[in-house]
């Protein structure tokens, strides 16, 4: 038995009762694509079923205003792909008349749609013979074929676009592209796979020259940069707080957070409470062990309540955690650390807990939110 038919058996036999499953309607397999970009399974499926129940169809999500898309999406990282599910909703609504195109070559003209994504939606809704590559594919394939090229390099998915598409059934290419996917997920796991069950260990290359753990290569590191966030939140004299919106390009952009001072390293409780307390009194404060205003976010008041809206001094500042909070993102860790400053009178630009909870944030500080609001 051939290598497709052995894998396509595979699936029949083991695939995941998974809500995509169940139609070739390309809105909802559009979805469920774009979420399990960067996200396991298990974590995409509650906020599939979430969207669908929130936007029934495209029009609904088109309709939408962008931050009830972000709100919903808060928890499943990657934000820009939220912004573009919006914006490819409203091409698709109000420009295309709510009909996605059908076939690879119109899909990939879709914002924030790529080659694997209108392959996934070509052969799954349409049945066109286009093969699927993404990290599960490369895995397989160069586990099974014992192929040694760096998959970050130039010529890689041209090479393993070849291999799949010698691979595909022409009359069976969803079947055959979400068996590729499933199998990757669920046999040919990265570390350590249970290669004594697989129903390929008498022709896996890999297993039989024993490389499973070397393969597939890839050679290009991921640099990281560590960042250090210190997160105001105000309090005034009614209970109330500040937000801003994240304007500017990077991460988080276009959700909310407290007013933020980033520092080029951690520094001790009595600086930072030095630093906080000229944040608010001088319009532009000295930078003592190199902090920063607003950490490169945006725009000079992005991120800092004004002094003439604030107008006097904390009355307090508090670290509410002796510990900061690791949050690591796939090319920066982020050490947080949230900070109360209470202030005696009200502000003109504070709003209640109960509103900022309305607002998308990034879900480490939705977390501490919850955590410490309880609202």
């Amino acid at each position: 038995m051939g290598f497709s038919k052995s894998l396509i058996q595979w699936y029949l036999q083991n695939k995941r009762d998974l809500p995509w499953r169940k139609t070739t309607d390309p809105y909802r397999i559009w979805l469920s694509e774009i979420m399990l970009q960067q996200t396991r399974v298990a974590q995409g499926t509650p906020y599939f079923v979430k969207f669908t129940e929130a936007f029934p169809t495209v029009h609904d999500m088109a309709s939408a205003p962008e931050e009830h898309i972000l709100k919903l999406w808060q928890g499943l990282g990657y934000y820009s792909r939220a912004r573009n599910l919006h914006a490819t909703a409203r091409q698709v609504a109000f420009e295309m008349g709510g009909t996605f195109p059908n076939s690879y070559a119109g899909l990939l003209k879709l914002k924030g749609v790529g080659d694997y994504t209108a392959a996934a939606i070509a052969s799954i809704s349409y049945g066109e013979p286009v093969p699927v590559v993404d990290g599960n594919v490369y895995r397989v394939l160069a586990r099974y074929f014992g192929i040694q090229t760096d998959i970050s390099s130039s010529g890689a998915k041209k090479q393993f676009t070849e291999v799949a598409a010698s691979l595909l059934p022409k009359d069976d290419a969803a079947t055959f592209n979400q068996a590729m996917m499933e199998f990757g997920a669920l046999q040919c796991v990265p570390k350590n796979p249970d290669c004594s069950v697989c129903i390929f260990n008498k022709e896996c290359a890999a297993f039989l020259t024993g490389r499973v753990s070397m393969l597939p290569v890839k050679l290009k590191k991921t640099k990281v940069t560590d960042r250090f966030f210190n997160y105001l939140i105000v309090k005034d004299a009614a209970g109330h707080t500040i937000v801003n919106k994240r304007t500017a390009k990077g991460i988080w952009h276009n959700l909310y957070e407290f007013p933020l001072i980033e520092t080029e390293k951690e520094v001790s409780v009595d600086e930072m409470s030095m630093i906080i307390g000229r944040y608010f009194a001088d319009e532009k404060p000295p930078r003592p062990s190199g902090a920063s205003r607003h950490g490169g976010t945006g725009s000079p008041e992005e991120g800092k309540a004004s002094p003439a809206q604030v107008a006097f001094a904390p009355k307090s500042i508090t670290l509410l955690h002796p510990e900061r909070i690791l949050h690591k993102l796939s090319h920066q860790h982020l050490s947080i650390r949230f900070w109360e400053v209470e202030f005696g009178n009200v502000l003109s630009n504070a709003i209640s807990i109960e509103e900022a909870m309305k607002y998308p944030f990034p879900i480490v500080i939705h977390n501490f939110m919850e955590k410490h609001w309880r609202v």
